[in-house]
């Protein structure tokens, strides 16, 4: 198998985390170079800009974006023009229309546009998925809180427009929501907790349903401490499920009926190398619509400022 050749663009904390490794552990994926104004990684071909990257870089075969999102389209629509491969961090852009020009570009030079969203490869989310098919859904509840201090430490970017605030951890649940319910859901109101110094929520409040009047509520808060939530909550006519620790673990009951280890990002780089062989697409922009609708009919509130 011919090894995909990957360039990561935008290298910060989650880039080095997560996407390294997952790429040097993935068959049929490599790292060729790195593109990024601050940081670099040692016995890799270095370069300040994507555009640098493209012109002076070494042959590569895609790029996976790990940048902030005000800047993600610009650096798709120019590595799409240069005939490479691309990956989205999540959330895929600041908005829904931006993508769609991207989407008609690689359908037109027959190359992959992947939006990723990595907590839908959670190991519980498909055994989550499956078990709800079969039985009656009553309600669903969310709670998604994190220290934004521990996970976006000094990156202004997040409370900038377009930075979606909360909604950065906040979309990770919508994604897992709109894989595991049979049905699409939609946002009927929503409160956002903006600190005064900031033009992204620190805290939302969202109340969402299906067709089918299903009552789904969700709680995202950046302030919390200790330890932190990452919950789905499901009632159901055969026991209540809960999806645990981002998706990692799944009980019904409080018994516990799916635990495995976390392996979110090798998994995005599975799907990305066997796209790019074929040269298709994956754009799923529901859990980015949920956001976009959040913003749309939400009631704004100020709260403190918030001082990192």
């Amino acid at each position: 198998m011919t090894e995909l050749r990957i360039a990561i663009v935008g290298f910060g904390k989650i880039a080095r985390d997560q996407h390294v490794g997952a790429i040097a552990a993935v068959p049929g994926a490599m790292l060729a170079a790195i593109a990024s104004r601050n940081a670099s990684l040692p016995g890799l071909p270095h370069f300040a800009t994507v555009e640098e990257l493209l012109d002076k870089g070494p042959q590569i075969d895609a790029v996976s974006l790990c940048t902030p999102p005000q800047v993600r389209r610009g650096q798709a629509a120019a590595a799409l023009a240069a005939g490479k491969h691309v990956m989205l961090e999540k959330p895929p852009g600041i908005g829904v229309a931006e993508l769609d020009p991207l989407i008609a570009m690689a359908s037109e030079a027959k190359r992959t546009l992947f939006a990723t969203w990595h907590s839908r490869h959670a190991p519980a989310v498909e055994p989550a998925r499956e078990w709800l098919a079969a039985r009656r859904i009553k309600s669903v509840h969310i709670n998604w809180k994190e220290d934004v201090r521990v996970w976006h430490p000094g990156q202004a970017w997040i409370w900038e427009p377009g930075g979606l605030g909360v909604f950065d951890p906040g979309i990770n649940a919508l994604s897992i929501l709109t894989r595991i319910l049979p049905r699409p859901v939609f946002v009927i109101a929503a409160e956002l907790a903006f600190p005064a110094n900031c033009q992204s929520p620190i805290a939302a409040n969202l109340t969402l349903t299906d067709i089918g009047g299903l009552p789904i509520t969700a709680e995202f808060d950046f302030r919390q401490t200790g330890p932190q939530s990452w919950d789905i909550l499901v009632e159901t006519d055969e026991g209540r499920m809960t999806l645990s620790r981002g998706g990692r673990i799944m009980a019904v009951d409080g018994k516990v009926v799916a635990d495995a280890p976390d392996e979110e990002y090798r998994e995005l780089y599975r799907r990305f190398v066997k796209l790019a062989a074929s040269g298709t697409s994956d754009v799923d922009l529901a859990p980015l619509r949920l956001v976009a609708d959040a913003f749309l009919l939400g009631k704004r509130n100020i709260v403190e400022p918030f001082v990192d």
